[in-house]
């Protein structure tokens, strides 16, 4: 039995998310994979078992990498506004660092191709979150509100911008240029709509 090398794991995934990225599911195939990887198609399959096993590891991989990003540095019981911004510059400086990782995880989230694992990691990311606002509505920090009303404002204008910027384009077509000055706008807005005055 051949040996695994970690090296060609993170080849092989990288070009696996480039191509979903860019061509869809349908555009991969592990022949295909395997000659962008510039390997063998059979030493995909010393990873991978095939190519549902490859999309569902790679989901996960793209999740857990994403929550523990989130989770750098942050403490669920600081103050609201300090452990919001926190999520936001967490969050934004992994979509930037990797921007490929972060369309596949949107592109796919609803696909009924994944197959959601259980992972320790989201655990613990969902532990924190849910520990976070808990924490801002016991010490009246912020307003109580149903969790989906919740995330609209607490992130939906965060992922707005996000989405401008990845596109370098408003919904209009004009060029947009992302900037601190423009995330903070946009935070203190955000703040109104969830902190008690």
């Amino acid at each position: 039995m051949r040996t695994k090398d970690e090296s060609k794991e993170i080849l092989i995934r990288d070009k696996a998310i480039e191509m979903i990225v860019n061509e869809g599911f349908d555009g991969l195939s592990m022949h295909k994979l395997a000659k962008a990887a510039n390997i063998s198609a059979a030493t995909i399959y010393i990873y991978y078992k095939n190519r549902e096993d490859l999309l569902n590891k790679l989901f996960a991989h793209a999740t857990d990498t994403f929550m523990a990003a989130t989770l750098q540095d942050f403490i669920p019981e600081t103050d609201f506004e300090s452990g919001l911004w926190k999520q936001w510059n967490n969050r934004l400086q992994h979509i930037i660092d990797f921007p490929l990782l972060y369309k596949f995880l949107e592109q796919f989230k609803s696909s009924p191709l994944i197959k959601k694992q259980p992972s320790l990691q989201e655990d613990i990311f969902r532990a924190a979150m849910k520990r976070f606002v808990e924490h801002a509505v016991e010490k009246k920090q912020i307003i109580e509100l149903p969790l989906e009303v919740f995330w609209a404002l607490a992130y939906g204008s965060f992922y707005t911008l996000v989405k401008f910027h990845l596109e370098n384009a408003t919904m209009s077509g004009r060029p947009f240029e992302f900037n601190q000055h423009l995330l903070k706008l946009t935070f203190q807005q955000t703040l109104k709509a969830l902190v008690i005055q």
